[in-house]
């Protein structure tokens, strides 16, 4: 893939590949948050490996997340924040007034410059995107002034022309989707026909590995190490790093390493045109095995990922490095 770039496109991949703007993922550290972790130490840890930027969820860090502080403690962050040098960027599981209300209400009491959701709504595929379209045209009203931007990731049940759908309806020029590595599985997509897909859309990733696992005819997905699944993580990293002509299109890799999560198959084979999504509660991993070891084990893997992809950074600004250089006539 690399290999067959025109020299001048293979530069540019070089130059992306070496300054991708790597974020911390709070879900890294899903199970050390909801056991005494600080929203603070994802910061540190941010600033201890030179990374761009931290996503948050308003949930993480259970009585001392941003949704649980007061206006004091909420600033607190944000000026810790500032302090490192570190861009904030506030999660949220859903896509309802209420939901996006609080986490633009945290979003500009931080100072983050962006908001992730999601749908979880149920009901037949056509009922669900008539209702996220309908959520999502809050978002003008929730920031007139365009101080934020906004991204809707496909979270395991819709296909990514129906993210695409939900965008043009919507029509807000500061709504993209944000591309999850592994979450297209379960909808009966793969990664790289995912892409090719939503990739006009893309400003923002989540960065992570995972086994796919036959699921009822379909597809389940369980999280595990980076470079220990079956995820296309190089190509997907190429693939998203090519996005933008003058400019990268891509502005946050999110380094989200969540061993042991696990998501069943939403969408089969033959299932018709307008099939029915089922109830679903927000993203959780379990607790399995004694409790100090598994976190020690959770924040190991979360510094390992961040080797990992950047290794794997290197060797795609090496191979375009190799396939900038013209060859001989």
């Amino acid at each position: 893939m690399v290999a067959a770039l025109p020299p001048a496109r293979a530069a540019e991949l070089a130059r992306r590949a070496q300054a991708a703007p790597l974020y911390a993922h709070a879900y890294a550290f899903h199970l050390n948050l909801r056991h005494g972790m600080t929203p603070e130490a994802v910061l540190a840890f941010a600033a201890r490996h030179g990374l761009r930027g931290v996503k948050i969820h308003v949930e993480d860090g259970e009585g001392l997340s941003l949704r649980a502080r007061d206006a004091a403690g909420r600033r607190a962050f944000g000026a810790r924040a500032a302090a490192l040098g570190l861009d904030v960027h506030v999660e949220t599981s859903h896509t309802a007034a209420a939901e996006l209300t609080e986490a633009v209400e945290i979003a500009r009491a931080i100072g983050a410059t962006s908001v992730r959701c999601y749908p979880r709504h149920a009901g037949r595929v056509s009922a669900v995107l008539r209702q996220v379209v309908a959520d999502l045209g809050l978002l003008a009203r929730l920031d007139p002034g365009g101080q934020l931007s906004f991204t809707l990731e496909q979270h395991e049940d819709l296909r990514s022309a129906e993210l695409v759908e939900v965008l043009k309806r919507v029509g807000n020029p500061r709504l993209h989707l944000l591309f999850d590595f592994g979450n297209m599985v379960n909808a009966l997509e793969t990664p790289m026909t995912a892409l090719a897909v939503q990739g006009p859309w893309v400003t923002e990733a989540h960065v992570k590995d995972a086994l796919a696992l036959p699921d009822r005819g379909g597809w389940a997905h369980r999280a595990c190490l980076t470079g220990q699944g079956h995820l296309p993580m190089r190509a997907l990293l190429v693939g998203l790093l090519l996005l933008g002509e003058d400019r990268p299109q891509v502005t946050a890799f999110a380094l989200e390493e969540e061993e042991d999560y696990a998501a069943p198959a939403f969408r089969f084979p033959g299932e018709g045109p307008d099939p029915v999504i089922p109830p679903r509660g927000a993203s959780e991993t379990p607790l399995t095995g004694p409790l100090e070891p598994r976190l020690a084990r959770e924040r190991a893997a979360a510094d390992r990922q961040v080797s990992e992809v950047r290794r794997m950074l290197a060797e795609i600004a090496a191979a375009a490095a190799a396939a900038a250089i013209p060859a001989p006539r």
